[in-house]
């Protein structure tokens, strides 16, 4: 569904360049719910942007479904935002018209698109457990409950793909555990590929795969565990951390290893026909 290739993103600022994105790779299959996180700063909210068409990169390759992100023309890039991406950032304010109820918030981008439809939107608010609270106002709903008027807005149009930038970053637990097992039911009862940025670890507990990024690089990747079993069970031994090996052979070394080697700008590697070393080389 989503394949990045050597993906670099350049912001000019005057005279400053700001390397946000350094040559990243990174693939998600379709129907997968997975996460991503990072330190603030490590590129992860950049690359959510260039996902949703909402920036554009400066050097590599991405692709989302059939769409070629850097060949798009403006006509295709609105096509693309519109049934391809749904988004559901963390402030509800970029999300929501404040003097309008729930079901009037879900109604506008239908109305845009010229496909009002008032009973799809009080299905999707009741699939997200607005049923009792689709005709109050935003001040009348809880900061959950409007992340959650948020979430039905992104699914209007039935995107392929859901991103999610911080979504569960200004509720509390127990609201961000509901915000999880919906995006979890809509991933496994229709195939929606969900891809969520945070910078929460805890979330690992969550996704069936985790990807980590630092200062604009995949490191590492963290799959689930198939005997794991529930989602809130063995927390701390439910996924096990790979470091991510690109098309080329090239591979990061987490750099708490590398601290505890006490290694400068090279490695010793060694290969027994099983298993490869690596070590700092003697001095």
């Amino acid at each position: 569904m989503i394949q990045c290739e050597s993906l670099v993103k350049i912001y000019k600022v005057a005279d400053l360049e700001v390397v946000a994105l350094q040559g990243l790779n990174f693939n998600v299959e379709q129907g997968e719910m997975m996460a991503i996180i990072g330190n603030s700063g490590s590129g992860k909210s950049t690359l959510l942007n260039i996902l949703g068409g909402l920036d554009q990169p400066s050097a590599g390759q991405v692709r989302v479904g059939e769409w070629d992100l850097l060949k798009m023309s403006e006509k295709d890039l609105v096509e693309y935002k519109r049934k391809t991406v749904g988004f559901v950032w963390q402030n509800n304010a970029r999300n929501l018209i404040p003097y309008l109820t729930a079901l009037e918030n879900v109604e506008i981008p239908m109305m845009l698109y010229g496909k009002s439809d008032r009973k799809k939107a009080m299905e999707l608010l009741e699939a997200v457990g607005l049923k009792d609270r689709m005709h109050n106002k935003l001040h009348q709903l809880s900061g959950g409950e409007q992340q959650r008027v948020a979430i039905s807005i992104a699914l209007v149009n039935e995107p392929q793909i859901l991103l999610a930038d911080e979504p569960t970053g200004s509720v509390d637990t127990k609201t961000a555990d509901t915000i999880l097992d919906i995006f979890r039911r809509f991933n496994k009862e229709f195939g929606l590929t969900v891809v969520i940025v945070t910078h929460d670890p805890s979330l690992a507990k969550k996704v069936d795969r985790v990807i980590a990024i630092r200062d604009g690089m995949t490191v590492s990747e963290f799959l689930r565990r198939k005997e794991a079993g529930d989602f809130d069970q063995n927390p701390d031994e439910s996924h096990e951390e790979y470091v991510v090996l690109d098309k080329v052979g090239r591979l990061q070394v987490p750099r708490d290893y590398l601290e505890q080697l006490k290694v400068g700008n090279r490695v010793k590697m060694e290969f027994d026909g099983e298993k490869i070393t690596i070590r700092a080389p003697k001095e």
